[in-house]
């Protein structure tokens, strides 16, 4: 891996030309197969080139988005730190000097970083989560099921979760969309239709007793989950104290009874092979922790699924006393150096709040809450039912974008909000600069097809703009350059009904056409582009930075 949290393609894998994903770039976890490269899991001893691409690889490069590169863990995704890594560990955000969460931690670094606009992780423990909150992001880990694990190294078979990073709910639950289905290949995928689903403007959410707070000495972030709490009630929640004491317990059982069994079963005949021939293959601790599994019977997993089966049943009952549970995504950072001298105490510290949520077959999503005192990030995680996804995403929007912040560590600011609650592939985005903006002649031909407007904003520095003589009405040409050479052109977002896009395409004449066109988020969408040749020639308006701009100054100039 190098760097450390991403090995890039040499060239990106472009997915289908058009789709909901169009121009999104994606990056995986080294856990999971991508076809023609090697599926390392961290351990080179266990790397194979994988002959076909994992399920929700397939999926996503089918809905069009292009893949850049696989990203670095903690060895066979075991460990909530990041640091577990013959590759090294990948450098957090926002401070080297701290761990990156993990296992997911190259995935989180990179969409962090803006290396890619989303990312795959997978989540046992927390592994989708952790991360997200140590990096500014959005970890969403799915209900168990709902996206297919064939093609993705087992942790925990059973209760495994792909999960998504992203620096917005919105671009979570796009990928979400493509990403789910049922997968016949997978033994436990589940069909579980994404229905639409709003969230209350009035709501219960539950948070553990005063003394149920663990925060190990950490008051800047107890300050800050209290804050998040002071926001939830400003945003129509009630808060609910719940006894946490069930949800700890379950916890507990994922490293210490029958459950980490499955951890050893996962990759038995590789650890059967290596674990005394060749112990070096594996981090110490890891080797630990997954050899710790062999000494479990069969009848100690059945105990176990029978407590566990308890604990879910008083555990459902207090869920279901509120509309969502709220807690720390995580009590708070940990340093590279402390972590090395307590790899296993301080990594089940990472995974205080976050443990339980697969073995009870809740879904999750964790969202940025704000940047402590320290400028540090720190987030909640909003959990609820399985197939409660679109429900936590809703009110997970709503919270993340009152905050204020900005994306992952890009500075960047959030893009406004988007209507979740409708997918993704029945309506395109698309970016208007000339005749269509609003006000201008040509924007009837966007409202008569039901379009609306979302924001209004700038393209990323890698445009120029030219004065298209001769058309009617009057247009301006887009034309993407080199990076340096371009400037930020002001622009407008509509939203149109996926029906109506086809007949809107056709009014399109040259020397316009129709292309992906990156925002100054880094996000990118549909818009109105123009060949170079056709720009020869003409006058270069890129200084006005927008066609209003532009078309002002002639109107002063011709009263003038």
């Amino acid at each position: 891996m190098d760097p450390t949290w991403i090995t890039r393609f040499p060239h990106p894998r472009p997915g289908a030309d058009t789709g909901p994903l169009a121009g999104r770039r994606f990056a995986v976890k080294d856990n999971i197969d991508v076809a023609g490269e090697a599926t390392t899991a961290a351990c080179p001893a266990y790397g194979r080139v994988a002959a076909r691409s994992a399920t929700v690889v397939e999926r996503l490069m089918a809905a069009g988005a292009s893949l850049v590169g696989k990203t670095n863990l903690d060895q066979f995704a075991c460990g909530l730190n990041g640091s577990r890594s013959p590759y090294g560990t990948p450098p957090n955000a926002f401070d080297p000097a701290l761990v990156p969460g993990g296992s997911s931690s190259g995935s989180a670094v990179a969409v962090a970083r803006g290396e890619a606009d989303f990312a795959l992780g997978t989540d046992t423990a927390g592994s989708g989560r952790v991360p997200a909150a140590l990096n500014n992001l959005v970890g969403l880990k799915p209900s168990r099921g709902l996206i297919s694990n064939r093609g993705v190294v087992p942790a925990c078979r059973s209760i495994d979760c792909v999960s998504i990073f992203t620096t917005t709910v919105a671009d979570a639950v796009d990928v979400l969309r493509v990403a789910a289905g049922h997968d016949p290949e997978d033994p436990y995928s589940r069909a579980r239709p994404l229905d639409p689903a709003f969230f209350p403007e009035r709501f219960r959410f539950g948070v553990p007793h005063e003394d149920q707070l663990e925060f190990f000495g950490d008051p800047l972030s107890r300050r800050a989950f209290e804050q998040a709490c002071a926001r939830l009630r400003r945003l129509g929640g009630e808060p609910v104290r719940i006894d946490y004491q069930p949800f700890a317990e379950a916890a507990a059982m994922l490293y210490e009874d029958a459950f980490v069994a499955e951890r050893y079963a996962g990759i038995r005949e590789f650890y059967d092979a290596q674990a005394e021939s060749n112990p070096e293959a594996f981090d110490p601790t890891v080797r630990a922790i997954i050899g710790s599994g062999r000494r479990y019977s069969a009848a100690d997993w059945c105990q176990a699924s029978d407590m566990l089966g308890l604990l879910r049943q008083c555990c459902d009952e207090i869920l279901a006393s509120v509309d969502v549970l709220v807690l720390p995504t995580t009590p708070g950072p940990v340093s590279v150096a402390d972590m090395r001298g307590d790899p296993v105490g301080l990594n089940r510290r990472l995974g205080h709040y976050t443990n339980f949520v697969n073995l009870l077959d809740y879904a999750a999503l964790a969202v940025p809450a704000c940047l402590r005192e320290d400028g540090l990030p720190f987030g909640i995680s909003f959990i609820g039912p399985a197939g409660s996804d679109l429900r936590l995403a809703d009110i997970g929007q709503r919270f993340h974008h009152d905050t204020g912040l900005t994306a992952g560590a890009t500075g960047r600011p959030l893009p406004p909000p988007r209507d979740i609650t409708r997918p993704t592939g029945s309506t395109v985005r698309l970016a208007v600069v000339g005749a269509h903006l609003s006000g201008m002649p040509l924007n009837s031909q966007l409202r008569e097809r039901g379009a609306r407007l979302l924001s209004v904003g700038r393209t990323a520095p890698l445009y120029r703009l030219f004065a298209l003589q001769g058309t009617v009405p009057p247009k301006p040409g887009l034309l993407r350059v080199p990076p340096g050479e371009g400037a930020q052109i002001a622009i407008e977002v509509w939203e149109m009904p996926l029906a109506h896009y086809g007949s809107f395409v056709a009014l399109i004449g040259a020397p316009l056409g129709i292309g992906t066109l990156r925002l100054e988020d880094g996000g990118s969408v549909q818009g109105f582009l123009c060949e170079a040749l056709d720009t020869v020639g003409q006058p270069d308006i890129t200084g006005f930075g927008g066609w209003r701009a532009y078309l002002s100054s002639q109107a002063a100039h011709r009263a003038a």
